[in-house]
């Protein structure tokens, strides 16, 4: 066994950003440089302490963040080593973002970053999911690791899902019908390689999002794109589709559509669970940020309004606790249910049930439900204040309107312009932006995909009034 390295880390006390922080943060960055490899083993939290001259707790606190995030694992009796299996190669969220890396980038790393819609991981509850999976490591982790647990996921915690799927998005399920998943792109990987066939056809909204048309794809689907206006997917188009062709499945994301933040109609719902029952095509439903709605009245998934005969809902704990934090779930009927897990016992044996068990104590004692209470307030409050800037700077430039949820505005702009050269402007100043071909099928659509969450008020104030010249 290769023994533990002498850190180089260089601390900045003065830095904003929270010591253990910095030592998570250069771990990682030495693990992606391949300074550090799988496998390899750390110093102890003590040795590591007194390396960096720094309280052990604050040594502690960094080595959790990244036990929990995946970069790292404990070996009983041995010590903390590398993970074999990095959260690098995994799908982080909802969206990755193809930015460039530091070796080809030719600008300045960026200093604000307009991503898709991604949460604040500073306001993640790392200490209390910490805590639960030391308890839990303490109590079960000897006999569990002796065995494999469920391909399904950990029975409690379906449990918990189906619950919280019954009671807070009406929809009728039952613990046996629910796969926990590595992610919500697992999910939707499962999914497609479990309902299609090569060449099967299979709609998608345009603009929408692109990862999801990778996994059907990579099943052998020909995607069929349909065009999004301010009441969701247009149906007529697919009435259309339905006239000349046999579809096997439409994948929507009606809660706060991808990119363009409106939400599906209730009239649309009624029609696209009318035309899956008569044309027995499979309704895909993406719910992926289900908990962060801001208009007093919930809308619930479309599943919840009428019998489907052919549904997968999916869904994700990654922007409820932390985008790293790799579990995502899927609904379905019992049959399809079976299929999934078959094919997830191939590729992968097993989740990881002692984080399913240490997110099911935060559900248990709510601190699931005040970590939601206490950051929707958050976003909300940051929500109008990005209103207020758009309005004040942008509003005779672009139209956009206020989502009723989501972490992500949606911006047209008045006058056509190439979003492509804006974009590389914008980096050439320190900003990043999504570009239409994260979110376009093969003809660019003109919008601007800006996320709010992650960024400091000062931020976007900065990156509109950067935005506003560049706009004229």
């Amino acid at each position: 066994m290769l023994r533990p390295w002498e850190l180089q880390i260089d601390l900045d006390l003065k830095d904003t950003k929270a010591v253990y922080l910095q030592i998570a943060d250069a771990i990682i960055d030495a693990i992606k440089k391949n300074k550090l490899k799988s496998g390899d083993c750390l110093p102890g939290s003590r040795k590591l302490a007194s390396l960096l001259k720094v309280n052990r707790n604050t040594v502690v606190q960094a080595l959790n963040v990244l036990l929990i995030e995946g970069w790292l694992t404990t070996v009983e009796r041995k010590g903390i080593f590398v993970a074999e299996i990095l959260p690098a190669g995994s799908r982080v969220f909802s969206q990755d973002i193809d930015y460039p890396t530091e070796k080809n980038r030719p600008n300045p790393k960026p200093s604000i970053v307009f991503d898709d819609g991604f949460p604040d991981s500073k306001l993640a509850p790392i200490d209390a999911l910490a805590k639960a999976y030391r308890e839990i490591f303490s109590r079960k982790g000897r006999r569990q690791l002796m065995g494999y647990s469920e391909a399904q996921g950990d029975y409690p915690f379906r449990e918990a899902i189906s619950q919280m799927l019954n009671f807070k998005r009406n929809l009728t399920t039952d613990p046996s019908q629910i796969v926990v998943t590595r992610g919500s792109q697992m999910a939707m990987f499962l999914t497609s390689h479990c309902i299609i066939d090569k060449g099967d056809m299979v709609i998608i909204e345009n603009p929408g999002y692109k990862p999801a048309w990778l996994a059907f794809e990579n099943a052998g689907a020909k995607l069929v794109p349909v065009g999004v206006d301010e009441q969701g997917i247009v149906v007529e188009e697919i009435r259309e589709i339905l006239k000349k062709h046999t579809i096997k499945a439409i994948y929507i994301t009606p809660h706060h559509q991808f990119p363009t933040t409106v939400t599906l109609s209730i009239k649309r719902r009624y029609e696209l669970i009318e035309l899956s029952n008569i044309h027995n095509f499979y309704l895909i439903e993406d719910d992926y940020d289900h908990e962060f709605h801001f208009a007093a009245r919930p809308v619930f998934p479309v599943g919840s309004l009428a019998h489907i005969d052919n549904y997968v809902y999916i869904g994700t704990m990654s922007k409820i606790v932390a985008p790293a934090l790799r579990i995502g779930y899927l609904f379905t009927n019992q049959t399809l249910t079976d299929k999934i897990v078959a094919l997830r016992k191939i590729i992968d044996v097993q989740g990881d049930s002692m984080m399913e068990q240490a997110v099911l104590e935060l559900i248990k004692e709510g601190a699931i439900k005040r970590h939601l209470k206490r950051v929707s307030a958050i976003y909300l409050k940051k929500r109008d204040y990005f209103e207020n800037l758009l309005t004040a700077h942008l509003n005779t430039r672009v139209d956009f309107q206020k989502p009723n949820g989501g972490l992500a505005f949606w911006l047209k702009p008045k006058k056509e312009i190439d979003i492509f050269d804006l974009a590389a402007r914008l980096e050439r100043k320190g900003i990043l932006i999504l570009t239409p071909d994260k979110y376009s099928y093969r003809e660019p659509i003109m919008g601007l995909r800006l996320g709010f969450a992650s960024l400091t008020e000062d931020q976007l104030e900065t990156g509109i009034k950067t935005l506003v010249p560049l706009l004229d």
